[in-house]
Parts: C-alpha cells; sequence; structure tokens
C-alpha cells in the first residue's frame, strides 16, 4: 500500500530535468500526494488576499513548503498541513515577496522549468512569470498522470466504501419516492443522503435524465426541469456519486415511474446486457480502450439502438470523476490493471423509452471488477 510520502517520493524522483520547481494549488494533484484533501467548491469564488499562492512548492531533492493566506490557514480545516513546512500570508503581507524569497531558497535560476496544475491559476502563472521572465511552463498534471493512471489496493478499497455510501444513499432515496414527486425532491433527498451516509458531499451535481412519451429530455436547464412531476411513465435516469477520503464515485440506475411497458423492460436489459459485455471485455494487458467501447456499444447496435447510444462508453475516475483514458473509439490506450474506469451504457431518446446504468470497474487480466452491484432489476415505483 503506497502511502502519500511515498507517492511525493516518487513523484520527485520522477522529475529528473522535467522540472526545476513543480506548483501544486490546493487541489487533486496536491490532494493524490499529500492527503490535504481540497473541500466542495462553491459557485461563487471566494477570495482571500494572495490566494493565488495558495499551495505546495515542491522540487527535486527537497522538502515541500506550503504557502497559504491566513484565511485558509485559519479557518480552512485544511488538514495535514502540520506535517509540512507552512508559510502563511498574512492579510496586509506581499504575496510577490514571500514567493520571491521561496523561488531563492529552493534555487530556482532566471530560465526555470516550472510545472504547475492543469488547474493552477492563471494569476499564479502570471505573477511567476514576473518573478522569473525567462520561466517554461509545463504541466505537472501531465508529469503526476503516469503515477496517477493506475490505482494501487488503497485507493480501490477507498473508491469501493465510496461505492457504497453511493448504494447506500440511492438505496434511502428510493424508499422515498413515490409517483408525483418532482425531480427536485428526489434530487434534494439524493444529495442529503449522501452526506448522510459519510459523503463529504457530491463528487459532481447530482443529475437525472428523464423520458417518456410525455416529457422530454431536459440537458442543463435545471430551472425548468426541477419542477417537473415524476408521473408514469417516466422514466427516470440517475447519474450521480460519493466523495471518501478524496475519492470520487459515479454510479447511475433506471427507474421506472408506474409499470414498466414491455419497450421499457426491453431497453432496461440491453443496458444491463451492453454493460456486461463491456465489463467482461475490461482485460487488463489484453484490450484497447477502444476495443472495450467497441464490445459494449455493439450489443446496443446489433438491437437496432446504437444511435440512442450518444456518448463514449466511460472514462477512467478516482482522484477526479473525469480522468483519462477513455473508453471511446480512436483512444488506443492498453487496459492496464489497476485502472479504474466508468463503464455506462445508456439509450437516450428524447419523448420516448430511455435508460442507463453505470458502476466504477477495476480492470484485472481476467475482465473487469465491479464496485458496486446492486439493483440489477428495473427500479418499479408504484
Amino acid at each position: 500500500m503506497a502511502s502519500y510520502t511515498d507517492r511525493l517520493t516518487r513523484f520527485q524522483e520522477s522529475l529528473n530535468d522535467q522540472a526545476d520547481l513543480v506548483f501544486f494549488p490546493m487541489g487533486t494533484d496536491l490532494d493524490y500526494l499529500t492527503g490535504i484533501h481540497r473541500d466542495i467548491p462553491n459557485y461563487g469564488r471566494n477570495l482571500h488576499p494572495g490566494m493565488w499562492l495558495e499551495g505546495a512548492w515542491i522540487a527535486p531533492g527537497r522538502d515541500p513548503i506550503l504557502t497559504v493566506p491566513r484565511m485558509t490557514a485559519e479557518f480552512g480545516a485544511t488538514g495535514g498541513l502540520d506535517a509540512f513546512d507552512v508559510r502563511v500570508l498574512g492579510d496586509w503581507d506581499d504575496p510577490v515577496a514571500l514567493v520571491s524569497g521561496i523561488l531563492g531558497e529552493m534555487a530556482v535560476g532566471d530560465t526555470p522549468k516550472i510545472a504547475v496544475s492543469d488547474d493552477a491559476e492563471a494569476e499564479t502563472l502570471i505573477e511567476l512569470q514576473r518573478l522569473r521572465p525567462g520561466v517554461t511552463f509545463v504541466s505537472g498534471t501531465g508529469l503526476l498522470r503516469a503515477l496517477r493512471v493506475v490505482k494501487d489496493a488503497d485507493e480501490i478499497e477507498k473508491l469501493r466504501d465510496a461505492g457504497r455510501i453511493t448504494e447506500a444513499a440511492f438505496a434511502a432515496t428510493v424508499k422515498q419516492m413515490k409517483i408525483g414527486m418532482t425531480e427536485l425532491d428526489v434530487l434534494s433527498e439524493l444529495d442529503h443522503q449522501m452526506k448522510a451516509h459519510g459523503s463529504l458531499g457530491p463528487s459532481f451535481t447530482t443529475s437525472m435524465y428523464n423520458t417518456g412519451p410525455n416529457i422530454t429530455l431536459e440537458f442543463g436547464d435545471k430551472l425548468k426541469s426541477w419542477p417537473r412531476k415524476l408521473e408514469p411513465p417516466t422514466s427516470v435516469l440517475f447519474d450521480f456519486g460519493a466523495v471518501l477520503d478524496g475519492m470520487c464515485y459515479d454510479f447511475g440506475r433506471t427507474a421506472c415511474m408506474g409499470a414498466p411497458s414491455k419497450e421499457q423492460l426491453k431497453v432496461h436489459r440491453l443496458i444491463m446486457e451492453s454493460q456486461a459485455a463491456g465489463i467482461a471485455a475490461l482485460k487488463a494487458g489484453a484490450a484497447t480502450c477502444e476495443a472495450v467501447d467497441k464490445a459494449a456499444r455493439d450489443v446496443l447496435v446489433d438491437a437496432g439502438y446504437g444511435h440512442a447510444f450518444r456518448h463514449r462508453l466511460g472514462h477512467a475516475i478516482g482522484w477526479d470523476v473525469h480522468e483519462p483514458p477513455f473508453l471511446t473509439k480512436g483512444d488506443e490506450t492498453l487496459v492496464q490493471e489497476g485502472m479504474i474506469f466508468t463503464i455506462e451504457p445508456s439509450i437516450f431518446q428524447d419523448g420516448d423509452v430511455s435508460a442507463r446504468v453505470e458502476d466504477c470497474i477495476v480492470a484485472r487480466p481476467g475482465g473487469g471488477e465491479a464496485l458496486t452491484g446492486g439493483f440489477q432489476d428495473l427500479i418499479v415505483i408504484e
């Protein structure tokens, strides 16, 4: 089992001449390396003076330095800071002077190669370029990707536990569902149940894609779709996931409001068969991402529903919800043992019957290992 110290050491040793310095802001990359967990983000940003320097400065052969604004240090409740060399920027202190001192301390020359997270603020790069006009920026996320893409046993168990929370929240929500509830009623219950069962919050915006003869697909217009009542014969397609110890789950199932029609049963059966084919094809060392997508897609194409499968089969997942590589045509990445993917076939038909399913699946030599497996039958709400 890899510890955070092991990960950080491996990353520093891998840098060689790829970067003289790495800056990772509070976010996924830093979480993966140090266990300093990021929080659920806000819609509107809460800025503090010097926010652009909030993060860790990492160089080969040196202890990392963490820089944080006073507001983060006192009120951010960011766990794990006490294990590092932390420099706190006071509200009236000069962030440029603080970072300039760190660059000198880490012997960063006039023309350095500085790696930054893909999620770093543009302001960070602007300020660093002012301090070192000859700087070359590279992707720190890209340098870290080789370590992140294959999950160790500890990461797999963490994601399995996140899946347990996700399924428990779903089971509790299904028990509360009744005909005539609004979409907002159900979504709010799901978010509540995830937190009640131990999730920091949703790993992404909890979503439903609902269709039927009397209800159209609404992608992205939440204020329009939330008040809609779920009446027979609506197909209710769930898409959500819990967060646990820095890792993100992604899960989907389909429910039917009222007794299902033959078409609803058929469409649901087909997406379950498609997912089973994709899981079986997820053979480490023997299949490409493209081939896994094709194995699942062929089930729906052969049944005449290929046109309704409107997206890739899945994506890698772990510390972010969507990570590369992707189970899609054109991605010839060889699947490796320990990679974790969503396998999420769907049939989306506007004004008609739809269905989707989604689980996180670990790639193994003999095929995929599902981290969740409940609710295999079409859920019926009566």
